[in-house]
């Protein structure tokens, strides 16, 4: 995907002038995060489950080496062939020779974060392969030609009326009328995507889990596409980045509990799938040979750092369902692979903050990202960080950086700075007038552009706070 991310605000105000994005965005707050409430309500104890994953993961990054070690050993000893790859680069021609020993001329794909990220559908149809993606919303945006804009709803950005036209318009082949109906478009879809899984020389997956003591691969869907393309395909390969490593399966069995919740509230995925190297001797179905790709990509170099937490993440996508911003503008505006807040953390990491640094700053700071990850990543102090690193670096705008300086002078000076806030909110009280709001406010058109600014309400922070601790101590 091509790396668009200084163009997020350009991009941000061409997403809220979107009827139809704006209806499709909708479905956030009525579907993923109201059923991700009502399933923590009838689980009392997910509060201490999220704290016995995020201690699993702990566990696991302090000692990544050995069990990525452990998995390789154990995947060995299964049949499966482990390949290791630094970057991108050595990914994409890992997989490619892959395919190229298979003799693969048609390739399914479940859907998989970091084949978004080293971007190999485009490198692998360079080679003239015929790359069909299985998910169902991989397949819509495929065959929009767009990225996904969504961890869990590749395709959330469009509406039903959008997508039927779409598959009006690509698979004219059938003869069919154009459906309306979103169960007529999934059957529509599964009549086309069927006989792919038959004739596919080789099906690519991500992974969830990598299971370092029985070195087994494991998938976690609602469609089952997953399945079929690690099953029915002759050669397996699997994609998946080194902090998918997993202990033990009594520990996959925690974490999946808080994923299933967090993503898209339900108890359990419909499918969690174990599988353990290829086909054996005696065995009816399953792939001939099963290859792992472990791809680095910039996550080790985290490991030493502040940004390690940030590994943590499941990839539930339960901080962009809850976002205001992600919510608002979608995740197409954030202009690379990682939407939402967990986007505005890793896309700095992985592109640098020079080509990133607008995603940290495109965040209120609210904390509901915080408060609803399943890991208890600690995103707005990730985005915090991110942001004192541009400062720092000089990165910052000028207008920005003169107006924290010039910030930071007054807050040194607290009689200046308490007479300058009281000066400043009977000012804005005063322009708001009546109406106890502004429209227009000088250096403040990005806000009232979109939005009217509240009038301050009863003086200065200062002022209240010392009425309050006055009348409290009377």
């Amino acid at each position: 995907m091509r790396l668009e991310t200084p163009r997020f605000k350009e991009k941000s105000r061409e997403a809220l002038a979107d009827p139809q994005l704006q209806q499709a965005l909708e479905t956030l707050q009525t579907n993923f995060s109201g059923n991700r409430q009502a399933a923590i309500d009838r689980l009392p104890e997910f509060d201490a489950l999220r704290d016995r994953a995020r201690a699993i993961k702990d566990r696991t990054l302090a000692d990544l080496d050995y069990y990525l070690e452990a998995y390789e050993a154990a995947a060995t000893a299964a049949g499966a062939q482990v390949h290791w790859a630094r970057g991108a680069d050595e990914a994409k021609t890992l997989i490619a020779d892959l395919c190229r020993k298979a003799g693969a001329r048609t390739v399914v794909k479940a859907k998989s974060m970091i084949g978004e990220e080293i971007g190999l559908n485009p490198h692998l149809e360079a080679m003239g392969l015929d790359i069909v993606e299985t998910d169902l919303g991989e397949y819509i945006v495929q065959l929009a030609d767009e990225p996904p804009s969504h961890i869990i709803g590749p395709a959330v950005h469009k509406t039903v009326e959008q997508v039927a036209d779409l598959f009006h318009e690509r698979h004219a082949a059938l003869g069919q009328e154009r459906k309306t109906e979103s169960a007529e478009l999934v059957g529509e879809a599964r009549e086309v995507l069927r006989e792919t899984y038959f004739r596919a020389d080789v099906g690519i997956t991500g992974a969830n889990f990598l299971v370092a003591e029985t070195g087994s691969v494991v998938i976690v869907t609602n469609e089952g596409n997953a399945d079929l393309t690690q099953g029915l395909a002759r050669v397996h390969i699997v994609l998946a980045s080194l902090e998918k490593v997993t202990p033990s399966l009594d520990d996959v069995a925690t974490i999946v509990r808080v994923l299933a919740r967090s993503a898209t509230g339900q108890e359990m995925a419909a499918y969690t799938t174990v599988a353990t190297g290829p086909r054996r001797d005696g065995e009816s179905d399953g792939p001939e040979e099963v290859h792992v790709v472990l791809v680095d990509n910039g996550r080790t170099k985290l490991l030493g750092t502040e940004f390690r937490e940030v590994l943590r993440c499941i990839r539930c996508g339960a901080c962009m369902n809850h976002c205001p911003v992600y919510g608002a503008v979608g995740g197409h505006a954030y202009g690379w692979v990682y939407p939402g807040p967990i986007g505005a953390v890793l896309t700095p990491a992985f592109v640098g903050v020079e080509a990133g640094g607008h995603l940290p700053n495109a965040s209120s700071f609210c904390g509901r990202c915080a408060e609803v990850c399943p890991m208890r990543i600690p995103l707005p102090d990730l985005m915090r960080r991110w942001r004192a690193e541009e400062f720092t670096r000089g990165l910052a705008p000028p207008r920005q950086r003169w107006a924290l300086a010039l910030w930071s002078w007054a807050v040194r000076r607290p009689r200046l700075y308490r007479l300058g806030a009281r000066l400043a909110a009977r000012a804005l009280a005063a322009l708001a007038g009546r109406r106890g709001r502004l429209r227009r406010l000088p250096g403040a058109a990005g806000w009232t552009r979109g939005r009217d600014l509240p009038a301050p309400q009863g003086g200065a922070f200062q002022a209240q706070w010392a009425r309050q601790r006055a009348a409290r101590a009377r």
